[in-house]
């Protein structure tokens, strides 16, 4: 009862602070009286029933002259908790700790971005318990088209072997405006689709392992290289234009390839879940005390790089400071002259040790500018050079060039989700 009074008090002194200019002389005479009257019982140490009838009086003054201090209804009460919360939250996110989503695998197998698990027809897919229970722990989502009709299924792709798909105007969690991909098939010559989303391309294989069209419809990567070869070789193959972006009208010519095995009616064509990127903290504070180190995880912007220019975060491994002079000699990347030290990605990388497939040159990444082989490069001054530890498939500095000092954001802390192994401080 005492801790009740002395609540009571603080409020009481609130609503005198605040509202002493407007009360009349009868209304502060009350306050003043009644508070005065709650403070002495609290002094002498009063028994529960004297605290309790002074607290009655006191709450009787302040509901007379409390205004919007006292009483508050239970909307202005919530209001009032989830703005002061927003507030923390941003002061938080702005100033100290920022979490981040890991959109792509540049950094795999360190950091994952999204990745599928196929769900092949041959065998049962996890029913809704097990589905609800992924949703949870790994934010996995199905994705699947059904065969509208049975018969022999066609895909059309680009020239790089990649499936062709378009760029359209989607949802994200069916509220949030976002772009999605919308991959094609054809059964019997009947159109069904499958819609992933924009940053995903689990469905053509890659350093990470075979794709889910390799794992659906071949034994594995090498055996869809042949196949590709001989139905191209035999020119058993169509050409259909395929438009690439909704939004522009884009359209290219691809090629359409029957694939080996037949499905029947209500059968998946293609079916997985989709398995979300890891989710970290990173750390804002760090940076404004000590210097970024050669080896250490690296969040920075991306606005004021010419060869990105859109305002995104990206997250790479520090590899050069200003003045340090950068090669690639295959697997291994050298800093001022020796082979680069500072993380263990750098050693598994050198080693190739499995998964880790080594650094590669510039020559092997589309659009890349720097660190081509037999080529060195120094890093200019008030920049930073930054590349992704699954080198074969990272569109990293070797592209876009120099991270300028003044957009670097953090590092990263800890993986809070999704719960895998990785969870856990962040490497």
């Amino acid at each position: 009862m005492r801790q009740n009074a002395a609540n009571w008090l603080e409020l009481a002194d609130k609503v005198w602070n605040f509202r002493r200019d407007v009360l009349t002389a009868a209304e502060s005479e009350a306050l003043l009286g009644r508070r005065g009257a709650l403070r002495q019982l609290l002094a002498e140490k009063a028994d529960a029933g004297r605290l309790k009838l002074g607290i009655e009086s006191l709450e009787e003054s302040l509901r007379l002259c409390g205004g919007a201090i006292y009483p508050k209804t239970s909307l202005t009460e919530n209001v009032e908790f989830f703005l002061v919360a927003a507030i923390v939250i941003l002061g938080i996110r702005t100033y100290f700790v920022q979490p981040f989503k890991i959109p792509t695998n540049s950094m795999w197998p360190t950091y994952y971005g999204m990745t599928a698990e196929n769900l092949p027809a041959s065998a049962p897919a996890p029913g809704l318990p097990e589905r609800i229970f992924r949703l949870f722990a790994y934010g996995a989502q199905r994705h699947e088209a059904i065969a509208p009709r049975s018969g022999t299924v066609e895909a059309a792709f680009f020239g790089n072997r990649r499936l062709a798909y378009t760029l359209k105007s989607g949802r994200s969690w069916l509220i949030f405006p976002t772009k999605v991909k919308e991959y094609t098939f054809y059964v019997d010559g009947t159109p069904v689709s499958v819609r992933v989303p924009e940053d995903f391309s689990g469905l053509d294989s890659s350093s990470e392992g075979p794709g889910i069209l390799a794992q659906t419809f071949f034994a594995d990567e090498a055996a869809f290289e042949t196949y590709w070869d001989e139905q191209v070789r035999s020119g058993r193959f169509q050409t259909r234009e395929v438009q690439v972006d909704e939004a522009n009208g884009t359209f290219v010519r691809a090629l359409v390839l029957p694939l080996p095995r037949p499905v029947r009616a209500g059968q998946p064509v293609v079916r997985f879940d989709v398995l979300t990127g890891d989710q970290l903290f990173v750390d804002r504070v760090s940076y404004h005390f000590t210097r970024p180190q050669v080896g250490q995880g690296f969040v920075f912007r991306t606005d004021h790089i010419p060869g990105i220019g859109l305002d995104e975060y990206y997250i790479k491994r520090l590899v050069g400071l200003p003045g340090d002079v950068l090669e690639v000699k295959a697997p291994v990347l050298y800093r001022n002259g020796k082979p680069i030290t500072g993380a263990a990605a750098f050693d598994f990388n050198a080693r190739q040790t499995a998964p880790y497939g080594g650094y590669t040159y510039g020559d092997s990444i589309y659009g890349a500018r720097f660190l081509f082989k037999d080529k060195t490069l120094t890093i200019q001054p008030g920049g930073f050079f930054a590349m992704g530890d699954n080198s074969g498939n990272s569109s990293d500095g070797r592209v876009w060039g120099f991270v300028p000092e003044k957009d670097v954001i953090g590092r990263p802390l800890f993986i809070y989700y999704p719960f895998t192994r990785r969870w856990g401080v962040a490497r």
